[in-house]
């Protein structure tokens, strides 16, 4: 599942890494996740905001078949239509399925596999550090983007860790 989310950056970021979105009215960085189907993250790319989503996509999704052989579809959002979906397929041969908001829909709608990246998106804006982005580098604030989820996921391992531990005893 890929999809992107804004942050404004700070003035200690670099003026050449910060960029304006006017879809979000957004003076920063965008961040660009790709993750699995349970929201684990595979790859993550810092672009200024200004930035495309298809252009992000074109950079980070020749490393998906590289690192995982096994790969074959990717689920996107509306933002990652056009000749991508046709690219990706010649050149990588990933299936990529853009999963859109139906047209007769009003209001806020979960969508079926949107809900995962947005999920991924949520577990980073709780750590406080990446409510704004605070780094000089684009490289760093992917750095810190690791690190809280990498917190998130060595949590989950060591609840269900903990949980098998305790049906064994009983």
């Amino acid at each position: 599942m890929e999809g992107s989310s804004g942050a404004r950056a700070t003035a200690t970021a670099r003026y050449v890494s910060r960029g304006y979105d006017g879809g979000t009215k957004i003076n920063g960085r965008k961040r660009q996740l790709i993750t699995d189907c349970l929201g684990l993250l595979l790859d993550v790319l810092v672009t200024p905001a200004s930035t495309a989503d298809r252009d992000a996509a074109r950079t980070m999704l020749p490393n998906l078949p590289e690192r995982f052989r096994e790969l074959r579809m990717v689920w996107a959002d509306g933002s990652y239509t056009g000749h991508l979906v046709d690219w990706a397929a010649q050149e990588l041969g990933l299936r990529l399925e853009v999963v859109k908001r139906s047209d007769d829909t009003s209001g806020f709608r979960v969508l079926p596999r949107r809900r995962v990246v947005e999920s991924s998106f949520a577990w980073l804006m709780r750590s406080r550090r990446l409510a704004r982005d605070y780094e000089t580098e684009p490289a760093s604030s992917e750095a810190v983007i690791l690190w809280s989820l990498i917190t998130v996921m060595s949590r989950r391992l060591a609840r269900r860790e903990a949980a098998t531990r305790q049906r064994r005893a009983a």
